[in-house]
């Protein structure tokens, strides 16, 4: 069944690489929008001004959904509450750190150092990587998630019935919003037409946060991949970039990238035992310097899958860990 044209993407700009934004407007009952931008004066401009081309304003607004905890999907949604006093909905699982966001990137920054510290980067690195992130973290703001949603769950948005899919990899808290009638998808960063979502170490949301057990990301990421090829879709609206035509072939495609990397690893590793940020720096350079905690995060879903297969081994080296070819 085609999809209702009743659908708006607003582009909002941030201040991130992967560039502008998309909040989807849904103009039926209740008004929903689906992440909301960023936390800043230019953000929230160019989501006034996309409302205001559609007839309404944020006051107008009756429901938010989000798809995960990132500032550029969540940052403007406190201030559309405070506009409009609608409704905020979002995976349970994001209802703490969302409601006080400051202490959450915080604890999210020292974890984060803990992972580069364990896996060889660099102490100047890392102190440098935080200050370089503790300069975004007023593009996030805090809010109270009113509507927790489980996975699976059904919600009333925009005069369509919408599942919440909980599909954890590129963040842990990453939700599809699924409109089965229609067969499309809201999707965040979860899958992009451009680029390859990148499977982040994120501090875990609930459970024990020691980066000596931190979740398998990409092993968990393929699954959410794979799950989402089985829900036939037809297209989905990603938080970046264009629409997504052909998801299963996507998919495919990704998985794929993801194989093929897991593969440079395994071969870095054979010349081991290497630090997780030695195997970085010898498949991208200085761009694993610059974006340390980044190729690190590649790097170690790449293990994850690895070790799972028994293809590597972690061994503990007097600066923290190391893998080796098993």
């Amino acid at each position: 069944m085609s999809p209702p044209a009743d659908l708006v993407a607003i582009s909002v700009p941030t201040p991130y690489a992967v560039g502008r934004v998309n909040c989807y407007l849904l103009p039926g009952e209740p008004l929903t929008l689906i992440d909301t931008g960023p936390s800043s004066t230019e953000a929230r401009a160019a989501l006034e001004a996309g409302l205001a081309e559609e007839g309404v304003s944020l006051a107008d607004v009756e429901l938010v959904l989000l798809t995960h905890q990132h500032s550029d999907h969540e940052g403007l949604a406190g201030a559309v509450r405070e506009a409009s006093g609608c409704v905020v909905g979002a995976h349970a699982d994001v209802v703490e750190l969302l409601g006080d966001y400051p202490a959450g990137l915080a604890r999210e920054d020292a974890y984060q150092a803990e992972i580069m510290q364990l896996h060889g980067v660099p102490a100047e690195t890392v102190e440098a990587l935080r200050i370089v992130s503790r300069g975004f973290h007023g593009f996030g703001a805090s809010l109270t998630v009113d509507l927790p949603l489980d996975d699976g769950e059904l919600v009333t948005a925009g005069g369509r019935t919408l599942r919440a899919a909980y599909r954890p990899g590129h963040s842990p808290s990453d939700t599809l919003y699924v409109d089965e009638e229609h067969g499309l998808a809201f999707a965040g960063d979860h899958l992009l037409a451009h680029i390859s979502s990148n499977p982040i170490a994120h501090r875990p949301l609930r459970g024990e946060a020691d980066p000596r057990r931190r979740p398998a990301t990409l092993p968990g990421y393929l699954d959410s991949l794979a799950r989402t090829a089985e829900l036939g879709l037809d297209v989905v609206h990603p938080g970046h970039g264009e629409p997504i035509h052909d998801p299963r072939r996507l998919v495919g495609e990704r998985i794929a990238r993801q194989q093929a990397r897991t593969a440079q690893v395994r071969e870095a590793v054979s010349a081991g035992p290497l630090s997780a940020h030695a195997i970085a720096r010898s498949m991208w350079g200085d761009v694993a310097i610059r974006q340390a905690y980044l190729t690190l995060s590649e790097v170690l879903g790449a293990l994850d899958v690895l070790a799972a297969e028994h293809l590597v081994v972690e061994l503990e080296s007097a600066g923290g860990l190391e893998y080796a070819a098993a």
